[in-house]
């Protein structure tokens, strides 16, 4: 197991909902020393078949 501030992240579609389809997931590492803050970027959703954006879920 690495030491130090780095910690394992899901991100979540915020669109997919809205539209009454599968929300898509990804997972991914970020620094919480230097993002304490939630997460969000733009990611492909294969269910809307476009880019939309995810952000960080629990």
């Amino acid at each position: 197991m690495a030491k130090g501030p780095r910690v394992i992240i899901t991100l979540e579609c915020t669109e997919a909902r809205k539209e009454g389809k599968s929300p898509s997931r990804y997972s991914t590492t970020k620094n919480k020393k230097n993002m304490p803050e939630r997460l969000e970027l733009k990611k492909y959703n294969p269910f809307l078949k476009r880019h939309t954006l995810h952000k960080e879920i629990k």
